[in-house]
């Protein structure tokens, strides 16, 4: 069946296509005959619960510098979609959390990809300490005291935002680092919110491994191994992905976690392992699936999709006649 799609979405021409997981999403959709809309944000308004947004249809290619054409803007009412796709990067802040309080205005027959109350109630770094009996020693503070002393006791830390995302302001700090006092300084004056530590965990020299679920099941997964002098993995500050298979931890992880992500209404999920460890639940616009797919893996778009259209059947279904 042909579905009406929107996409809320970061600026279309910025996409970096050979690795964004959105414009994979979009190219899937666009092949199985769905009338795909692009929108941004700041395009977004709600008027007496109807949510309406000035969109564009988008038709795309796998072209890099001519991958997208756009048809005229006019106002679409969202109700008249069968699926919204919430995909625009954080910064997960006041503006983002406002997108998913309209968004879930939306009358039950539309499916949001992922489900924006989820999204809102499902920090990434706040939601992984659900599950502490996966996770490495973890504090969460703005205070210098606590810092130095979970420094004390775990000798070697990483300290990061924690609505941070893309491993932007991420530091690690070794047992004979002098420079605790300032860089916990700088955190405070920076951010208003409370800030991420943890263990450092040295086996990300090994790599830092994205796992995809889809439905809470296991789609595929890559490993990021950072540059010889980088801390973090993220392939936008040179990380190298590369091809792996899950270890039988990280198959304990994705069982352990994957009902409650079902539960939750999280379709698309990005999670990422060190060694024995979850460090972090990506819910608002996870990233992997091209990469996963140009290693061999499955066809993790396709997947997604194979999801939203059975949802999609089964609400417009039970819609009164």
């Amino acid at each position: 069946m042909a579905l009406r799609a929107a996409f809320q979405m970061d600026p279309i021409e910025r996409l970096v296509i050979k690795g964004d997981s959105t414009f994979a999403l979009m190219l899937e959709g666009q092949r199985r005959g769905h009338e795909l809309f692009y929108y941004t944000p700041p395009d977004l308004s709600m008027k007496s619960r109807q949510v309406v947004a000035q969109a564009a249809t988008v038709t795309v290619a796998d072209e890099i510098g001519s991958h997208y054409r756009l048809g005229e803007r006019r106002p679409l009412d969202l109700a008249e979609c069968s699926v919204v796709h919430l995909r625009q990067d954080p910064p997960f802040d006041m503006n983002y959390i406002t997108t998913t309080h309209v968004l879930e205005a939306l009358p039950p027959h539309v499916v949001v990809v992922n489900d924006p109350a989820s999204v809102r109630n499902c920090p990434e770094k706040l939601f992984v300490t659900e599950f502490p009996q996966l996770m490495p020693p973890t504090l969460i503070t703005r205070s210098l005291d606590d810092v130095k002393a979970f420094r004390r006791e775990h000798r070697d830390i990483i300290v990061k935002p924690l609505y941070g995302n893309g491993g932007a302001a991420v530091f690690r700090l070794q047992e004979d680092d002098t420079n605790i006092a300032s860089l916990v300084e700088l955190f405070q004056s920076v951010f208003r919110e409370p800030f991420v530590v943890q263990r450092y965990a040295p086996e990300v020299r090994n790599g830092d491994k994205r796992i995809i679920l889809v439905d809470g099941e296991v789609a595929g997964a890559i490993n990021r191994v950072p540059s010889a002098d980088e801390t973090r993995s993220n392939m936008h500050v040179g990380g190298r992905a590369e091809p792996t298979e899950l270890t039988e931890r990280e198959r304990e992880i994705c069982a352990t976690i994957g009902p409650e992500l079902k539960r939750r209404g999280l379709i698309f999920t990005g999670i990422d392992v060190i060694g024995p460890y979850l460090t972090e639940i990506n819910v608002t616009s996870p990233t992997g699936i091209r990469e996963v797919k140009r290693f061999g893996g499955a066809d993790i778009a396709a997947m997604i999709w194979d999801v939203v259209e059975d949802r999609v059947a089964a609400r417009q279904s039970a819609r009164p006649a």
